[in-house]
């Protein structure tokens, strides 16, 4: 996205009042938009809109997120203290996606009626009631109350969707790349960084037997946190619906090149019978699935398997994982850099899931124990296989499919594309902590993460032999 200059201003000040900073779209890679922010908000153009905006939504998805990460190691340990098993766990963490799936289409709908200040308002309220509810299970003892509660959870965190529709209005299209890994980070450090406060509750109040005890303060703390940000939205966001802030554009006369990529993306496969394009876009949502689906199960048993596998403390794992997840954010805040050396989001795709892929092959070399013998895996497996996971694999390979997806969409309406996308990435939070739980019912450790590499090894093979269309049509 370019600005207008002072010259291009004048004249077209019958379009656009004069008072308003102004960013039109130029040629071929823009939207047929233009914004209009009001004076008091005008900065660069290189700049955001709305500024104290950006920040409460980006408070709102490190919220969503952490509502994940908080419980993380002390999830497992409340599902055993209810009686329940490693498929009562899958089912608590799928419960959780299950419930963004429910609103994400219903938020993202609210967003252009209601507006995003009110579908905000209402999404942190169900979030609030969701705590409440997660404490008030240690009460009832239930597992199924536990999954109700996580449902009711996973509501009120269903807001991925507005935020990322309204950074996209505010914010000039050549930089919003860079601002939406900004908000990708606070997603990432949500469930990534703050397992290190759901381990620093399980050790404080490792001995408490009253109601405050490890399983309910990590919901007192989430209750506080979300009731500070619901009056944050209150007192200081002013999102706007997306009438009050589009323009329509004059057409623009598309490029030799533009007309050349639609040809490409619009010839038909002979097998598949669909276009190159729908082909990508559909394997950019598998790509989604697989990698989202992987650190889900990672998320699911990882407390777990810490504490079965390599005679762990949950509040030593949880650490661990919170500290590899703070790199994982300095990573994805690294991509722009990264992204000089590594000019492909094809080769950084491919290069993020082999790293996964070997993470998850790590903990494929497991011994099991069993009732003769007691065996204590090496703690360096546990620590190499969590570090190239969170710290390096999972940001920079789901990143990147995240960046490719949106070139490959262009100019076309993204909104449906990523209500999609983003039911595809909660889709997985459901299906493979359910598969996880059952494989290691009635299977292994080692069985688990042989498919997990498998499927890893298979997707990155596959974006490697489509790598010269995926690069053609993001181009």
């Amino acid at each position: 996205m370019v600005s207008i200059n002072k010259n291009e201003q004048r004249e077209t000040s019958d379009y656009v009042n004069i008072e308003a900073a102004v960013w039109r779209e130029s040629d071929e890679s823009e939207d047929d938009f233009s914004l209009a922010p009001s004076i008091v908000s005008v900065l660069s153009t290189d700049g955001i809109y709305d500024t104290t905006g950006f920040i409460c939504i980006c408070f709102v998805t490190f919220i969503g997120d952490m509502t994940r990460g908080v419980f993380f190691p002390s999830l497992w340990l409340f599902v055993e203290h209810l009686g329940g098993s490693t498929v009562t766990l899958g089912y608590a963490v799928a419960a959780f996606s299950f419930g963004r799936i429910l609103v994400n289409p219903l938020f993202g709908s609210w967003s252009q009626t209601i507006g995003y200040k009110k579908t905000l308002l209402i999404a942190c309220l169900i979030l609030l009631l969701g705590t409440v509810l997660y404490a008030a299970t240690f009460i009832v003892g239930e597992p199924t109350f536990l999954i109700f509660a996580q449902t009711v959870l996973g509501i009120g965190s269903g807001t991925l969707g507005v935020t990322r529709a309204f950074l996209a209005e505010i914010t000039p299209q050549r930089n919003r790349t860079t601002y939406m890994a900004w908000l990708t980070a606070t997603q990432y450090a949500g469930f990534a960084v703050t397992p290190i406060a759901g381990a620093f509750f399980n050790y404080l109040f490792r001995d408490a037997t009253g109601f405050l005890n490890m399983y309910t303060a990590p919901a007192f703390f989430m209750g506080s946190i979300v009731l500070g940000t619901t009056l944050t939205i209150i007192r200081f966001f002013e999102g706007k619906t997306h009438s009050e802030l589009v323009q329509p554009k004059d057409s623009i006369k598309k490029s030799r090149r533009k007309q050349e990529l639609e040809r490409v993306a619009s010839e038909i496969i002979p097998v598949i019978g669909l276009s190159l394009y729908s082909c990508c876009v559909v394997g950019c949502m598998l790509l989604n699935t697989t990698t989202t689906g992987s650190i889900a199960s990672f998320e699911t048993l990882g407390i777990k398997i810490a504490e079965s596998h390599f005679g762990m403390m949950s509040t030593r794992a949880g650490l661990f994982v919170g500290i590899c997840g703070s790199i994982g954010v300095l990573s994805l805040l690294s991509i722009g850099y990264i992204s000089r050396f590594i000019s492909s989001d094809v080769h950084l795709i491919i290069g993020g899931v082999t790293i996964m892929a070997f993470s998850s092959a790590v903990l494929m070399t497991l011994e099991e124990s069993t009732n003769e013998y007691v065996v204590t895996n090496p703690t360096w497996k546990y620590c190499t296989s969590v570090f190239l996971m969170y710290a390096i694999g999972y940001p920079l390979g789901h990143t990147a499919v995240i960046g490719l997806f949106s070139k490959v969409v262009g100019r076309r309406p993204q909104g449906t594309l990523q209500g999609w996308y983003a039911s595809a990435g909660s889709l997985a939070r459901v299906v493979f902590p359910l598969l996880s739980g059952y494989i290691i019912k009635f299977k292994d450790v080692e069985t688990l993460f042989g498919i997990i590499t498998f499927v890893l090894i298979l997707s990155a093979l596959t974006v490697l032999y489509f790598q010269r269309s995926l690069t053609f049509l993001s181009s």
